[in-house]
């Protein structure tokens, strides 16, 4: 099996904190991995150094087989990157096309090419019938489905979705499940921060579990989610 993605001892220290703690791991094309762990575990500092808001303090991330640790954001987008973010990053006062094309821009520098890419991104997540309104006036889960086509105008590779379905109802959430599955056949790889577990069990066919800035646990969603360990790390340790 080739690896798309790779991480070997991979470390992030702020001050006295040691956020990330020597994380290891290879991801392949197509693959869609969940990464769960109770808040603070260091999930969206991990998303943050692979797409290089932060850089390692210690270890080396690779794309296929070149390190980027010194990489700006930019670069790695334009190598085949994209995410989503906690917090919807829509641009309000700019229509649901207008906000796809800055990803559109990337690999296509004039108006037309950009809004052609934008266009066919709010397709694939179902906005097209919404490529004129403003950011303002579209709901919380058209919004998040935006952050998924903008990151799609970005024509990537490997796509880091956090925590996207935080906030939306079941119909939503089945609807967003679906979608990704659906990129997902065909052929988009996924690295997916989810706490809602219902989901990481329909998703994945593989989980790792981040505790504390380090693996705590790696397998199939029945393994991890059965594992003690993680249990424990979710919910505390039962008194006898």
């Amino acid at each position: 099996m080739s690896t798309l993605l790779s991480l070997r001892g991979v470390s992030k220290r702020f001050g006295g904190l040691l956020a990330v703690n020597g994380v290891s791991m290879d991801v392949a094309p197509g693959e869609l991995v969940s990464i769960i762990g109770p808040n603070g575990a260091g999930k969206t500092t991990l998303f943050n150094l692979l797409t290089g808001q932060l850089t390692p303090s210690t270890g080396t991330i690779a794309l296929r087989g070149a390190e980027i640790n010194r990489l700006p954001p930019q670069a790695r987008a334009r190598l085949g990157f994209g995410r989503t973010f906690q917090i919807a990053q829509t641009l309000t006062t700019l229509t649901a096309l207008e906000n796809a094309m800055i990803g559109g821009f990337m690999h296509h520098r004039d108006l037309r090419g950009a809004a052609a890419r934008a266009m066919a991104a709010l397709e694939l997540v179902g906005l097209q019938d919404r490529a004129g309104v403003k950011g303002s006036l579209l709901t919380l889960s058209e919004r998040r489905r935006l952050e998924v086509a903008r990151a799609l105008a970005l024509e990537p590779d490997i796509v880091l979705l956090d925590e996207v379905m935080a906030g939306l109802n079941p119909t939503e959430i089945g609807h967003m499940v679906h979608l990704v599955q659906t990129l997902n056949d065909g052929g988009l790889t996924f690295l997916v921060i989810e706490h809602n577990l219902k989901v990481v069990r329909q998703f994945s066919n593989r989980v790792l579990v981040l505790h504390r800035g380090a693996m705590l646990a790696h397998g199939t969603a029945d393994e991890v989610l059965s594992n003690p360990a993680v249990v424990e790390a979710y919910v505390g340790k039962s008194r006898q």
